[in-house]
């Protein structure tokens, strides 16, 4: 039995030459990745010994853009983006279509208070509040060493 090397230099591909660059242009292409690309934004959580926080990194969008429903300690996050440009100019029309959307939830634990939650959008950062309940609130004291 003899082994023989695969050789795995695409430009050099012998039986069909050029077909793995015609592929490779066309995935690479800016207007195809853009599409298949998920643009998921960044997420902080954080806890206080009052609330917890979320801040979603989210630029570019306004405050109108953002939904945000609670159901069954679920809190949901989504923004839904529809864009139209069209250019009636010499003797062609061009219009572009641009669609962008995302959704982002999350299990609020059992020390949450629903009823509280507030959320502000500043500086390309959505800020979500959630306060707890007073039970679930820790407290901290001294400890006596005996």
């Amino acid at each position: 039995m003899s082994l023989i090397k695969f050789n795995s230099d695409r430009k050099n591909n012998a039986l069909m030459p050029g077909f793995n660059d015609v592929f490779e242009s066309f995935f690479n292409d800016t207007l195809f990745s853009d599409r298949l690309i998920t643009r998921v934004p960044a997420v902080n959580i954080s806890e206080t010994t009052d609330a917890y926080s979320i801040e979603l990194a989210a630029p570019g969008l306004k405050k109108e853009d953002f939904k945000i429903n609670m159901n069954d300690r679920v809190l949901t996050v989504s923004v839904e983006q529809h864009h139209e440009h069209q250019a009636n100019e010499k003797k062609y029309s061009k219009r572009e279509y641009s669609y962008a959307s995302f959704v982002r939830s999350f299990t609020l634990p059992d020390g949450a208070d629903e009823a509280g939650i507030e959320a502000t959008y500043n500086d390309g950062v959505l800020m979500v509040t959630i306060p707890k309940k007073e039970e679930a609130k820790s407290v901290s004291r001294q400890i006596e060493i005996k």
